[in-house]
């Protein structure tokens, strides 16, 4: 018996052996059965027919899924790639994943680790407010247990779970955004929630696929839009550091202010973009110059804050011709509610040079990097006559010692210089420096610094605090 088959129909053997099998490209087919069984030929023809209609129904469900999925995944990529912020797409975003499963409700929240909350970034179908702010460990929230479970939670509430929530229909979905760095393990950074079905009954597996392709896109445009958002926070700091930094240089006099009394050479290199180093000096008249070098107790950002308070407080007290230890009197009382509050302290060595008497005065808070350096033999430590400012209201003594214009040199430094390590972890060390110095004694302020700087630099490239060099001949 021959009867028209469908195309791309296969052969058909029965259990009883009869068989169904096309006769070839023609589009009929032969059945071989015994007589008396053309009822049974017509069954296993019967089944043939629903199993190839099963077939190409399943292959184009499939096959409009696969649109579908690429269809919104290629719209999120025309949002995403459009947008400069997270923020400004995800209103788009959740529309357009709503509208193909067909949610009337639909949120999308970002998780914020550190402080363990869903934070909604965008809403469709009811108001935002009402959204607000999740807690991760919410028991309630469905949306809280897919990031924590960091798995799909498909359903359909009860009453008792929308109570209170508005809900007009109860079926909901809350798939996990979440992202995978490369080798590294997947960790959930957000939400999508989806509720209110527009047809009956719970979302299907389909929808759930759909979305779940869509939030892993969306995950990574979540860490992307984190890592652009910390890069441009480094570029601000970065930026503001680059400001300080010029600003704090700016507070620092230029040798030239001496120029015609003195050679004065210095070097000041935070270990950071700002630093706690400082040094100021100035004609006080008469041919008498003064001197002061410290350095507060940290460094960076707060040290900087104190370094700028005291460069002001400097330009008060040490520019009237004070002596050494009132001037150190007056910049201490300046600054007590400065240190107090940030805690700090700072040594400062403060001298005040005297061509025509011969002689260097000086008060020194707690600051052991003061010398000088005669034209012959050993240099001369200059010694605190105080503790550092900012540890105590002890009285600041003052000390004097000869001086022999053209020829000696006062040399100040601060611990950053000696205390800097090489690779095997060996100190540059005031020993180190003091040879050094003493072997150039006699050269110009300027090549000296230059000089020995230069070998310090070598010997740590990148050291741990701030550094600064001054040497002055009178």
């Amino acid at each position: 018996m021959s009867i028209p088959l469908p195309a791309g129909a296969a052969a058909v053997t029965s259990p009883e052996g009869r068989s169904i099998r096309p006769l070839g490209p023609g589009g009929s087919l032969w059945l071989e059965t015994p007589s008396g069984h053309a009822g049974d030929a017509m069954l296993a023809l019967f089944a043939l027919f629903l199993r190839a209609d099963r077939e190409t129904a399943h292959l184009t469900e499939e096959l409009a899924t696969r649109y579908e999925e690429i269809d919104l995944l290629y719209t999120l990529n025309e949002i995403l790639g459009q947008a400069l912020r997270l923020e400004d797409a995800a209103g788009t975003i959740i529309r357009a994943v709503s509208d193909v499963v067909g949610a009337a409700r639909a949120s999308l929240a970002v998780l914020d680790e550190e402080a363990g909350l869903l934070r909604t970034v965008a809403v469709q179908g009811f108001d935002g407010r009402a959204a607000g702010l999740i807690r991760v460990d919410d028991p309630v929230s469905v949306a809280a247990r897919a990031v924590r479970e960091c798995e799909a939670q498909v359903g359909v509430a009860d009453q008792g779970q929308d109570a209170g929530r508005g809900y007009r229909g109860r079926a909901y979905m809350s798939v996990p955004i979440s992202y995978r760095t490369p080798g590294g393990v997947s960790r959930c950074v957000g939400v999508i929630n989806l509720t209110d079905r527009i047809r009956e009954g719970r979302f299907s597996a389909t929808d759930q696929k759909l979305i779940t392709a869509a939030a892993n896109q969306i995950g990574a445009a979540i860490e992307l839009a984190r890592l652009m958002a910390r890069q441009r926070e480094q570029q601000r700091l970065q930026d503001q550091l680059e400001v300080a930094h010029h600003l704090q240089r700016s507070l620092l006099p230029s040798p030239d202010v001496l120029r015609g009394d003195a050679e004065v050479a210095v070097r000041c290199v935070p270990a950071e973009q700002v630093g706690g180093d400082f040094y100021y000096f100035n004609r006080l008249g008469l041919g008498l110059v003064g001197v002061m070098v410290g350095d507060v107790s940290s460094h960076g950002i707060s040290a900087a804050i104190v370094m700028a308070a005291v460069m002001s407080a400097a330009g008060i007290h040490a520019a009237g011709g004070d002596p050494p230890e009132r001037a150190l009197t007056a910049l201490g009382g300046s600054l007590f509610a400065k240190l107090a509050s940030s805690d700090t302290y700072l040594t400062v060595f403060y001298g005040i040079l005297d061509p025509i008497n011969r002689r260097l005065t000086w008060a020194n808070a707690g600051h052991p990097h003061a010398f000088r350096f005669p034209a012959e033999g050993a240099p001369e430590r200059l010694e605190s006559t105080a503790p550092p400012l900012g540890l105590g209201s002890t009285e600041i003594g003052c000390r004097a010692v000869s001086w022999t214009a053209g020829r000696d040199l006062l040399c100040v430094w601060t611990d950053g210089l000696v205390d800097a390590e090489n690779q095997s972890g060996e100190r540059f060390g005031e020993t180190r420096l003091l040879s050094l110095l003493s072997a150039r004694r006699a050269w110009n302020p300027e090549l000296i610094v230059a000089d020995v700087m230069a070998q310090a630099d070598e010997f740590s490239p990148h050291p741990a605090d701030d550094r600064t060099l001054l040497v002055l001949r009178l």
